[in-house]
């Protein structure tokens, strides 16, 4: 299969950005879309060393850095924005799980960076999503002894509540509620992050600092707010559902009315 790239090059956070297009042959209907970039970079490099090629202008900005880690639809690294859309064409899946084979033949693709103010670019495609580790570190955790593991009937937790949890907990921070949210809410990461400690008694001791702490530090950050599109749970790769949103609001004016 054959494509042309149009990627977003930005050499660094203070400069200016733009597209470059680039074209690339031979690509495998089933590798997946970061295999496909590492076939360009590999291009980009050998161009590079090439003065036949520099000399002609193939090679004018050098690889594209792009962020990736575990590959494996579980760390949220490989956030990218394709064609318009948060991870690409397909439905619930990171860029990592996203096969050339969602593509046409012969198709240009747009590849950007998240683009959002609580998400700087770094470079290239490469964002800075420190934010989400700050959030987290307002509220997102709960208090215990250590030392020695609790025995795991001392808190009996009804099923589907656990399963709630849990489903809340599945959130990879990945950022593609916001980068596809009109407004740039990290609403669904918070709700969700509070909903999974929420749900648990182990979660309740610290519920209210850790709703006011979370939101406080959410719009310090520029986060936008939330007008319930519901954008950001269909592009989600994990589905994290818009309910852990309307528990956040319930959780945060429980805190406000027990000041």
């Amino acid at each position: 299969m054959d494509f042309n790239l149009k990627i977003w090059r930005q050499k660094n956070a203070k400069a200016k950005g733009h597209f470059e297009t680039y074209h690339i042959t031979g690509i495998e209907e089933d590798a997946s879309f970061l295999e496909m970039l590492d076939i360009l970079n590999e291009q980009l490099i050998r161009e590079g060393m090439d003065p036949v090629a520099v000399d002609k202008g193939c090679q004018s900005s050098g690889p594209v850095s792009f962020d990736h880690d575990c590959r494996e639809g579980i760390c949220g690294a490989c956030s990218l924005y394709i064609d318009g859309r948060a991870h690409g064409p397909d439905g619930h899946v990171t860029t990592c799980q996203l096969f050339m084979r969602n593509f046409k033949d012969g198709a240009t693709i747009t590849v950007e960076p998240w683009r959002s103010s609580g998400f700087p670019v770094i470079k290239d495609l490469v964002v800075d999503r420190t934010a989400f580790d700050k959030i987290l570190q307002a509220g997102g955790f709960i208090s215990v002894r250590t030392g020695s593991a609790q025995d795991s009937n001392n808190s009996l937790i009804p099923h589907d509540q656990a399963e709630s949890s849990m489903d809340a907990a599945a959130c990879i921070g990945c950022g593609a509620c916001v980068a596809t949210c009109k407004n740039g809410s990290a609403m669904l990461f918070v709700g969700a992050r509070v909903s999974s400690l929420a749900l648990l008694p182990q979660g309740r001791p610290e519920a209210a600092r850790r709703a006011r702490a979370m939101v406080a530090k959410m719009d310090e950050l520029g986060f936008g707010n939330c007008t319930n599109t519901r954008a950001c749970e269909m592009e989600c790769p994990k589905g994290i559902s818009v309910e852990h949103i309307a528990r956040l609001n319930r959780e945060f004016l429980k805190a406000k009315f027990s000041e």
